[in-house]
């Protein structure tokens, strides 16, 4: 069965290759393609084993000239990325022909889970009112892991149109032959177009690239979704769902992430803003059209009537003219304000709250229910209605977030210029108290108008900026904005200064304030900082019983190693979980998870179901990063597909909770993530090579030059790898398919529970604890990616230094030790046993990855080369270089 099922998908990927084959031919030349033919024989080769196939490899890469190298890069780079279309055309594929085949189970998640709450029972009315309470909100983030470029994202999205056309039975030759030309066209183009951007992306684009996301796909999937939501709950529970049912809704933090991005200023923050509002405007606009359009009934309601004031042939036409009109001069205005121009437009005709836009449909909905029309209410008019509650007026709330550091900066300058001395230097209680008696102040701080020297700190361009960020806030509707989180969050007066920043700004309705703990250290002390919050009569007034907490993956992960990053986590929830409870709050956990494993990266389901028992209550807030709102939410029956899966692992994990851990395998945790924390930090703290190690052997240098995101890749200039963002730190392993991040440390922790009799607990664990199956699941994924041989290849290629080498040597063996590890505690011969699919697209990748990756060694020497012989900025093969880059993370699919 499983061969019937991958022969489309096999077929597709042999489609694809041989149109860049003939591409190649014709555009480059039967000479590169010749080349290309022989490397991907060779490193078949390679792959199976053939050592005299590799060096033939090796020895033909180090005859080229630098010329020659890029398009080697770019034709290995485009099949990977070919590879990734047919792969996601085929989930797109499988789900339709489940769908037609009764005999097959349904793609959509929700419908087993709803039988299996039957037999567990879970009542109707029960499951009726979770689901009307379900609150997932989806942060869509601009993380440097989108290595490609907006411009061939739209070829492939249009080479997978032209899959799906392939797929339908009654085409003509003819057709068929127009299909497969529009393909080779676009094939064509995207080898004609330059994948690398010529520039770093503002913080301005990567908005735009998220409006793309909900315009292109999630517009359609939104409604499709909750039309079969509520045909599964009217089956099962015997009631249909609410009008103004909006069970995931959608945020951003592009445009709105300051946190070591000095390029997103207050400036930047409204522009994006009236961007995102224009963007709904537009959207909602050509809605509107469709729906007059339609809408050429006759019949109407008494209410109806009386709200146009006078009888009309076209009722609803005539009805929603005022409301295109409104939509017509709110978007006008947006334009204005985007333009830097004084509008003369009513102010009272921008809609500035999604209930104006709502009451208009709503009563067209209920006129046309009176009338007996429930079709046509029911048609475009309820997709309609089922947008706006999902996306507002603003499309993608937009959260804030800022470094706790900033926050004691502004407040100093403040108690600083009010002659208090300076408030960094404070106790914590001393920082407390002023907080909370300023906050219950009816009077300002400071005056209008500042008059101090420059040299003052409140003249300071920070302090500036924080405030300047704060007063453009105020001037926002208050449906525009989302949460304001403070990253590296330690104490409770971080919350309280944030909060007292936004009053003296004269925010009417302030931003719910999110603390992020993310170091090892800071996840530790969560639970204390907030049961002291929740403990202050004032605070607790003011949240008027919710609460979120974010939890940081990244730095953690950065800081402990994955596993004990991941236990904390688990360990911190759980305690903020139960402070919740003893003070009576609806806690929201906000996961910031990446797409890598060390970043939190994992299935869905999976990673919601492996959280803390009532940790997740019906609401949950997580980030998707970079590369994999692409993957995720980039085709609109996929989108759909993701949106059933957050809904049906939130529903699980409220009203069927994983067992509570027992403290034999608590015990156990706590030893092995000791022993991990220990063996992780002896080797990226303590060994002095390991730096000049990483700088030396890994692109983590090089992946400076790729125009990735807005955001530096470095928090300082200066350091080591404190200083070094989360992302390129595992981008910088990836690429060397080390992938250290995701297992040193873990590897040894569980081998000692082994070798000390622990092996009957750890079976047990991962029987009986979904926590602990999905760490282990997670890293047999992100070995079976890892290659020994090529992170070697890189090491021989690139360094003579002895210290280095032994270095690489001891980090080899460690991650041959972790392999058998998991084999040993799985009871398996080989990873990915139980994983055929991973298994299969790994096997596919392999003959292209292999030369990419010793291309990439031989490009590095290069450059390194060059840049030692004269200080140039660039060098010949920096192109080449960076496209070998976006090749190698296309092909792996994780990035950072």
């Amino acid at each position: 069965m499983a061969q019937q099922i991958d022969a489309p998908l096999r077929e597709d990927v042999r489609l694809l290759g041989n149109l860049l084959g003939e591409t190649l031919k014709e555009h480059a030349g039967q000479d590169l393609f010749n080349q290309i033919e022989q490397i991907r024989a060779l490193s078949k080769g390679a792959r199976d084993g053939q050592i005299e196939a590799e060096k033939q490899l090796e020895q033909l890469f180090l005859s080229l000239e630098d010329h020659e190298i890029l398009p080697l890069t770019r034709a290995f780079s485009h099949f990977l990325n070919f590879a990734n279309i047919a792969e996601q055309y085929h989930v797109v594929r499988s789900r339709r022909q489940a769908e037609s085949d009764p005999e097959q189970a349904s793609p959509n998640v929700l419908e087993p889970l709803f039988e299996k709450f039957k037999t567990q029972n879970i009542s109707a009315s029960q499951l009726y009112q979770q689901v009307c309470e379900l609150n997932i909100e989806l942060v869509l983030t601009a993380h440097p892991t989108e290595v490609s470029r907006r411009t061939l994202i739209q070829k492939y999205d249009g080479i997978n149109d032209c899959l799906s056309k392939l797929d339908q039975q009654k085409l003509t030759p003819r057709q068929r032959a127009q299909v497969l030309n529009e393909m080779k066209q676009l094939i064509i183009s995207a080898w004609q177009t330059d994948e690398i951007r010529q520039h770093r992306p503002t913080p301005i684009d990567e908005a735009k690239w998220g409006f793309t996301t909900i315009e292109q796909s999630l517009w359609n999937a939104v409604p499709q979704f909750i039309r079969q939501l509520d045909g599964l709950v009217q089956q099962h529970c015997e009631q249909g769902l609410p009008l103004d049912i909006a069970p995931i809704r959608f945020a951003s933090w592009m445009g709105g992430d300051r946190d070591g991005n000095p390029n997103v200023t207050h400036v930047v923050t409204q522009e994006v803003l009236w961007l995102s509002r224009w963007k709904a405007t537009d959207l909602y606009l050509r809605d509107i059209e469709d729906l007059r359009w339609e809408l050429s009934v006759q019949s109407c309601s008494d209410e109806l009537k009386q709200a146009l004031g006078a009888e009309h042939a076209e009722p609803y036409r005539e009805y929603l003219r005022a409301t295109r009109q409104r939509l017509e001069l709110t978007r006008d205005w947006l334009t204005h304000q985007l333009q830097g121009q004084i509008s003369d437009i009513d102010p009272t005709q921008i809609i500035r709250h999604k209930d104006e836009l709502l009451a208009p449909l709503l009563l067209c909905y209920r006129s046309l229910i009176d009338c007996h029309l429930p079709e046509i209410a029911n048609g475009r008019l309820l997709d309609f209605i089922y947008r706006i509650n999902c996306f507002g007026i603003e499309l993608l709330k937009l959260d804030i977030r800022q470094e706790s550091g900033r926050h004691r900066q502004a407040i100093s300058a403040i108690t600083e210029y009010l002659g208090l001395g300076n408030f960094e230097t404070w106790t914590e209680q001393a920082k407390q108290n002023f907080l909370l008696q300023e906050l219950q102040s009816k009077r300002p701080l400071l005056p209008k108008h500042l008059t101090e020297s420059p040299e003052s700190l409140i003249e300071h361009p920070d302090v500036q900026e924080v405030f300047a960020t704060m007063h453009m806030l105020a001037e926002q509707p208050q449906a525009a904005l989302g949460a304001y989180i403070i990253s590296m969050a330690e104490y409770p007066s971080d919350v309280l200064s944030v909060l007292l920043l936004q009053k003296e700004a004269g925010i009417q309705h302030p931003l719910r304030v999110v603390p992020l703990f993310e170091t090892l250290k800071d996840l530790d002390g969560a639970a204390a900082t907030m049961n002291t919050l929740l403990g202050m009569y004032w605070y607790k007034q003011h949240i008027q019983g919710k609460h979120e907490v974010m939890i940081g993956y990244s730095d953690s992960a950065k800081d402990a190693g994955f596993m004990s990053a991941n236990w904390a986590q688990y360990r911190a929830q759980e305690q903020l979980t139960r402070i919740a409870k003893q003070h009576d709050i609806q806690l929201i956990l906000f996961h910031g998870r990446g797409g890598s494993i060390s970043r939190g990266g994992a299935p869905t389901q999976q990673a919601l179901f492996s959280q803390p028992p009532g940790s997740i209550s019906g609401a949950i807030r997580v980030t998707e990063q970079g590369e994999m709102i692409r993957f995720k939410f980039g085709l609109e029956e996929i989108a759909q597909q993701n949106l059933e899966i957050y809904s049906a692992a939130t529903l699980e994990a409220t009203l069927l909770p994983p067992p509570e851990p027992k403290q034999a395998w608590r015990d156990l945790m706590d030893k092995m993530t000791e022993h991990s924390v220990q063996v992780y930090r002896q080797t990226v703290r303590d060994n002095p090579h390991f730096v000049k190690y990483l700088r030396t052997v890994t692109p983590e240098l090089e992946l400076q030059m790729l125009p990735l995101g807005s955001r530096p890749a470095k928090r300082k200039v200066s350091g080591g790898i404190e200083s070094l963002r989360a992302i390129p730190w595992v981008f910088a392993w990836t690429q060397i398919r080390l992938m250290l991040p995701a297992w040193l440390g873990t590897g040894a922790a569980i081998n000692q529970v082994i070798t000390l009799d622990g092996k009957n607990t750890l079976a047990e664990m991962l029987v009986e604890w979904p926590y602990f199956q999905t760490l282990i699941d997670m890293l047999e994924m992100v070995l079976s990616k890892s290659d020994r041989h090529i992170a070697l290849y890189y090491e021989a290629h690139l360094t003579d230094d002895e210290d280095l080498k032994a270095l690489g040597l001891e980090l080899r063996q460690r991650l041959q030790d972790a392999v058998q590890t998991l084999l040993a505690i799985k009871g398996e011969s080989k990873l990915l046993s139980s994983n055929d699919v991973l298994d299969q697209a790994m096997k596919v990748r392999k003959p292209y990855l292999l030369p990419l990756h010793l291309l990439q060694a031989e490009l590095m020497k290069r450059r390194r080369g060059y840049l030692a012989e004269r200080q140039a900025e660039h060098t010949p093969v920096d192109h080449a270089l960076m496209v070998s880059i976006a090749g190698i993370a296309a092909g792996l699919r994780n990035t950072g």
